[in-house]
């Protein structure tokens, strides 16, 4: 199933990339994660309807709705560009229109990732390399801050990891490797194609 018939089937549009980007030293342009991706991960990578799922610059909410589609979780988009943070809530009346019965809610907030308060019932943070590293450790910082707060466990997903991501959590915080999953069809092609998670001991 190619992205657009699977963007049909969820009632969203979220395909093409981003044009016209503000020159952003610290922040990256948006692209979806394809659907094909999303697939191999989750079915290595499961979740339960407790789990809260944060997609840490979610740009039109793809992965999103996809997560709460699949495991019903309670799911948060993060995304700072309005423009798409107005798409995230057009996506979600047409979403929401067919899936109204669904566990979980599918949320979105329009700002910055480090300034997003980590709650406590939050256990599963996505990120597809929206930013440098300076912006990602402030951000993880504010996760482990909030484990220490309410201890439990917790997981990152990396998708298109940068190796300063990798050395960052593998060196100078309490997150061991855990996964790699290799996209079957595009690793071949660019061996940044790849997610790899990484969790806590509880």
């Amino acid at each position: 199933m190619n992205d657009r018939v699977y963007d049909e089937r969820l009632f969203i549009r979220t395909a093409g990339d981003q044009r016209g980007f503000p020159q952003l030293a610290h922040y990256h342009r948006y692209e979806p994660t394809p659907y094909e991706g999303l697939d191999q991960l989750f079915s290595r990578c499961e979740l339960s309807a407790n789990d809260r799922f944060i997609d840490v610059g979610c740009g039109k909410g793809r992965v999103a709705f996809y997560v709460h589609d699949r495991f019903q979780s309670f799911v948060t988009g993060i995304e700072m560009n309005p423009a798409f943070y107005e798409e995230c809530l057009q996506n979600k009346i047409g979403y929401m229109k067919r899936r109204k019965r669904r566990r979980g809610i599918v949320e979105f907030q329009c700002l910055k990732a480090e300034e997003y308060e980590v709650k406590a019932e939050d256990t599963v943070f996505y990120f597809f390399n929206p930013f440098s590293v300076q912006i990602f450790r402030k951000v993880v910082q504010q996760i482990l801050i909030s484990m220490e707060q309410s201890p439990r466990r917790v997981t990152i997903i990396l998708y298109y990891p940068s190796d300063e991501y990798i050395f960052f959590l593998q060196n100078e915080t309490i997150f061991n490797w855990v996964d790699e999953i290799k996209l079957d069809n595009l690793y071949k092609k660019n061996e940044n194609e790849r997610f790899v998670l990484f969790q806590n001991h509880e």
